[in-house]
């Protein structure tokens, strides 16, 4: 059976990755090469994806007893991940000069969007206690989900989707920052009115969230800073490698989906308590993407004349990614550390609906 019908008979998953045979025309083993070689890069994120679902059943496959297997995934979440994003972090900070860490009018009515749409969340959960015994605790969960969706920070590595996109280094950079110094306030205000905590209050939470989410942030920032002024030739030669905080993501991807399949199945709730909050997060990335996108279009950032996307395209991207890329791996923390620790679910369902569409946006790119 020749390669070409192969592709036909896959036809039916062009809907998700779509594969044009038209296009494939192999005239010896080097061309079949190039173009095996293109199309696996179209379809780099899915692999990924894909590769961290059968990592999963990998390690669950090792003769590990439960020490051992909590002692991996200790490894991978506490020291190969957070390593990971600091370089990557790094990198992206490299490419953009304190200067131009300047906010633009998306960044604020971004803001206000998301504090907005948390602070409303929080409050109908706390209405929940009005509703019907029978109703108001699975109601409860699933807005406790949504608004965990909502606060939850930008993702440091959007910036990396961002600039394959062609969108605003400095405007997604700045609103990484802007963002979680807003969760940092939000979160400990409203949090312990839906889920009250012994002896945590606001100062506690403040300093427990901004623990969390700032040392990774701020320690490569001022490394980016010392080396951009200080070893100039040092910081050249890392920004020689265009694509490298691109390729470590896909690095990192991997592993985050692991930890979420993991996530997932030890949660042990009801199958449709979890069909629920997996909705509850697809409906929440579907919106923050449309939602940063129509406000960047609306509201965009004037961009160099030399670049070749409109002002308007590349602030949809930018406020795009700013809105629906989110750190995930905080949102289990915050679920399980503040809320109905159930709730953490929709951190690693809202990593795979994520992930699914940066596939999509960087295929119809052709990144």
């Amino acid at each position: 059976m020749s390669i070409l019908s192969i592709l036909s008979e896959l036809s039916i998953l062009t809907p998700l990755f779509p594969v044009n045979t038209d296009t494939i025309v192999i005239t010896d083993s080097t061309d079949f090469q190039k173009s095996l070689m293109n199309h696996l890069r179209s379809f780099k994120l899915p692999i990924a994806m894909i590769m961290g679902v059968l990592a999963y059943y990998l390690f669950r496959a090792l003769p590990l007893d439960t020490e051992g297997e909590r002692m991996l995934y200790a490894t991978i979440t506490r020291l190969v991940q957070p390593s990971l994003i600091f370089v990557m972090l790094f990198l992206s900070f490299l490419r953009v000069s304190p200067h131009d860490l300047k906010p633009h009018r998306w960044h604020g009515i971004l803001l206000l969007t998301q504090g907005g749409i948390f602070a409303l969340l929080s409050l109908a959960a706390c209405a929940c206690t009005l509703l019907p015994t029978t109703i108001a605790g699975e109601a409860k969960l699933l807005l406790e989900g949504a608004m965990l969706c909502f606060i939850c920070p930008t993702a440091t590595a959007s910036a990396v989707i961002v600039r394959k996109l062609g969108g605003s280094m400095s405007g997604i950079v700045t609103y990484i920052l802007l963002c979680n110094l807003m969760v940092s306030i939000l979160a400990p205000a409203f949090l312990p009115l839906v889920e009250p905590h012994a002896g945590m209050d606001f100062f506690t939470e403040l300093f427990l969230i901004m623990g969390q989410v700032f040392p990774l942030l701020l320690c490569p920032l001022l490394l980016a800073i010392i080396i951009r002024h200080y070893c100039q030739k040092l910081c050249a030669k890392l920004l020689s490698v265009p694509d490298l905080p691109f390729y470590l993501w896909l690095i990192a991807l991997p592993l985050a989906i692991t930890v979420t399949v993991r996530t997932i199945y030890n949660s042990h709730i009801a199958l449709s308590l979890l069909l629920w909050l997996s909705l509850v997060s697809l409906v929440a990335c579907i919106v923050q993407f449309a939602l940063g996108r129509m406000i960047g279009r609306r509201y965009p950032q004037q961009t160099h004349n030399s670049q070749p996307i409109p002002p308007e395209e590349r602030s949809a991207i930018t406020a795009g990614q700013a809105f629906g890329q989110k750190n995930t791996v905080f949102v289990i923390w915050l679920g399980l550390m503040f809320l109905n620790p159930v709730t953490s679910v929709v951190g690693g369902c809202y990593s795979i609906w994520h992930n699914i569409i940066n596939s999509w946006q960087l295929y119809k790119a052709g990144k």
